[in-house]
């Protein structure tokens, strides 16, 4: 899960590209997911059978109509006449009926990556010391559609970094990394509550219109990045495990903790980017986040870095050549889940 921001400049030094903030509270991974599944289900969020083939990509199944109404909330009784992807329309069209404009954005969505852009169901989640949040859903239109212009345009990005990615030959054939098909279930928290920002669960992200993370569509790409980087990192457990990341990274993650506490001159040379928690330390370090926040803040950082050095833009220092435990991170992320590729020029060059 993603936090809320507390302001718009960046506390910290390492990640002077990211367009992440400082922040206000940390947050667990896995927030209630929607009525029809609870909080205990998320632990047992479906991984593909052969997720210990290592030549295998995850599955990835496109939503049937069925799936894509009922993520979108609405009888759509209109649209049974038509036949495929005409029904698809017609009942996004439905949904977005007060906004042509944000219809047009959920179209593509569905059209071009079979994002189902759906509502959440409205609960009652327990935020910990944060109290009770109330969830309602939210359809992203009007006032609200820069949320979906933004995802749209995240979205775009995405598909052509990944395409960039594909072209790089063939050692990334076996990349296991699934950012398409996915459900977005648009939320909002009430009673004055701007947390949580985002929430992953199921192939599903549910998105908060009133998250205070929400700012720019730098934000909004970077946020899309961590919360599906969940998504797969859950996919790739093995059996008995909730968590790749767990499995892989827990031991030198618990070793850096050990070591720094929650120092933040100790810590700064192994966040994976310089998000700092109001009153606390490093996002990837916050007590309480555990792992499994560490490793989606170090898929943004290698996101952020393949991305400069593919398309030729200003580079941070490379995360790889800090401390031996950031190799060793970064080297199991792009063997897991992108077949070692890696375009950053090497460390000394």
């Amino acid at each position: 899960m993603r936090r809320a921001l507390a302001v718009a400049a960046l506390v910290g030094a390492c990640s002077s590209q990211s367009s992440r903030t400082a922040v206000t509270e940390p947050a667990a991974t896995s927030a209630p997911a929607s009525a029809a599944v609870s909080a205990s289900a998320t632990a047992a969020a479906a991984a593909p059978a052969n997720v210990e083939d290592a030549g295998a990509p995850p599955a990835e199944p496109e939503p049937s109509y069925d799936e894509l109404v009922s993520a979108l909330g609405i009888g759509a009784a209109g649209c049974t006449s038509l036949a495929g992807d005409a029904r698809a329309r017609c009942a996004i069209d439905e949904r977005y009926a007060a906004d042509p404009k944000a219809g047009a954005l959920a179209n593509e969505l569905w059209a071009k990556w079979r994002i189902a852009p759906g509502v959440e169901a409205a609960h009652t989640m327990d935020g910990g010391y944060r109290g009770m949040i109330r969830i309602e859903p939210a359809v992203p239109v009007n006032a609200d559609r820069k949320h979906i212009e933004w995802i749209a345009l995240a979205m775009r990005d995405l598909d052509r970094f990944w395409s960039d990615l594909d072209a790089l030959g063939p050692a990334h054939a076996t990349k296991r990394y699934r950012f398409r098909p996915i459900t977005l279930r648009f939320m909002r928290s009430m009673n004055g509550k701007r947390t949580p920002s985002a929430y992953a669960h199921d192939w599903t992200v549910a998105w908060n219109l009133a998250g205070s993370l929400h700012t720019s569509a730098d934000a909004v790409r970077e946020t899309l990045v961590h919360e599906i980087f969940h998504l797969n990192d859950r996919a790739h457990a093995a059996a008995s495990e909730d968590w790749w990341s767990a499995r892989t990274l827990g031991k030198d993650y618990d070793a850096i903790v050990r070591k720094c506490g929650t120092a933040l001159a100790c810590l700064a040379p192994y966040a994976p980017n310089g998000t700092i928690v109001r009153g606390g330390t490093y996002y990837a370090f916050q007590p309480g986040n555990g792992v499994v926040e560490y490793a989606a803040e170090l898929m943004v950082r290698y996101y952020r870095e393949q991305r400069a050095a593919m398309r030729k833009l200003p580079r941070e220092k490379a995360f790889k050549c800090g401390p031996p435990e950031n190799a060793r991170a970064w080297d199991a992320m792009k063997d897991e889940f992108f077949g070692g590729v890696d375009v950053v020029p090497a460390c000394g060059t």
